[in-house]
């Protein structure tokens, strides 16, 4: 394990014991003070525990090398493990919205000043664990962890807000509606981290960059004639792959060398991906069903005139 895995294991371990002893706090206090937003708040940093311990057991796993098992590693470890985190976060966020309209239907007494002084307390634990997270925020396994407590910290700072609305006007309604934009909120920020990680997961195209500029750019190349059969997706949130095949003159491989250093020179300059499968091929060649082959041998195979470059 690197100096970056020891120090963002180090950072979650601080991280997972603090929010377990607020989500403690927040439930006996929940429950005394008879409010849902604390309630929801204790359901909130329950999710953002279990994310936190996600993302250790992520880190874990892609600080191990790549094996015979698994070529490109344990790199989709952290995006599995943001997947599940927003996944959950919805289904919270979901809950707080229906327990939010049952109570506006059904009010009930709420102690704001008992609320008011967890969520202070809440606010200094939430913002000094965001502050830890986004200090090691590489991925996006620990975007999303930042994303959780960035959003306790907020809307924790909201339910002392809601409190001294409930103080000074006795409006007990304030609580369920304070309840429901914090279910917004945390449906807000877990959407989108939710499709990012399903791009990922089903191989999609890395988010800012198109296939058409990819190929513009390969095509650009002095000694590049055409590049087809090309796929770009994301091996984690931070490594790109690429396989393609392009089209040269009928020169020796050795004379292809610089065409070949050139692309992954632009790949890596321009696009930020560093694995690359080329497979170069001369004119002369067709597609049959996804295979080249010789145009005047369409039925042959013309895996001898390919050369093989990575």
């Amino acid at each position: 394990m690197g100096p970056g895995a020891k120090r963002t294991t180090a950072v979650l371990k601080v991280s997972l014991a603090l929010t377990l002893a607020y989500v403690v706090l927040t439930l006996v206090a929940g429950l005394r003070a008879h409010s849902l937003a604390l309630l929801s708040e204790a359901g909130h940093n329950l999710s953002d525990f279990l994310a936190l311990a996600l993302s250790f057991v992520a880190v874990y796993f892609q600080s191990r090398p790549a094996d015979n098992a698994r070529t490109f590693g344990y790199q989709r470890a952290g995006v599995l493990a943001a997947f599940i985190n927003a996944a959950t976060l919805v289904a919270i966020a979901l809950w707080i919205g229906m327990e939010a309209v049952s109570r506006l239907a059904n009010p009930v007494t709420v102690e704001p000043r008992l609320m008011m002084g967890v969520a202070a307390a809440g606010v200094v634990m939430n913002g000094a664990i965001a502050a830890l997270l986004w200090s090691v925020a590489r991925d996006v396994n620990m975007r999303s962890a930042f994303l959780h407590m960035a959003g306790d910290t907020l809307s924790t700072a909201a339910v002392i807000a809601g409190g001294l609305g409930i103080l000074w006007t006795r409006q007990n309604w304030i609580d369920p509606v304070l309840s429901l934009m914090i279910a917004a909120l945390i449906l807000w920020s877990s959407v989108g981290i939710v499709r990012e990680t399903l791009n990922i997961l089903l191989e999609g195209m890395p988010r800012g960059i198109s296939l058409e500029e990819i190929r513009a750019g390969m095509q650009a190349v002095e000694g590049v004639i055409d590049v087809h059969d090309l796929h770009v997706w994301s091996l984690g949130s931070q490594s790109r792959a690429l396989a393609c095949h392009v089209t040269i003159a009928d020169i020796p491989p050795s004379e292809s060398a610089s065409i070949l250093k050139n692309l992954n020179h632009v790949l890596k300059g321009h696009f930020h991906i560093v694995h690359t499968t080329v497979q170069f091929e001369h004119l002369g060649c067709g597609h049959v069903e996804g295979c080249v082959v010789p145009i005047e041998e369409l039925a042959g195979d013309c895996g001898d005139e390919h050369d093989h470059a990575h």
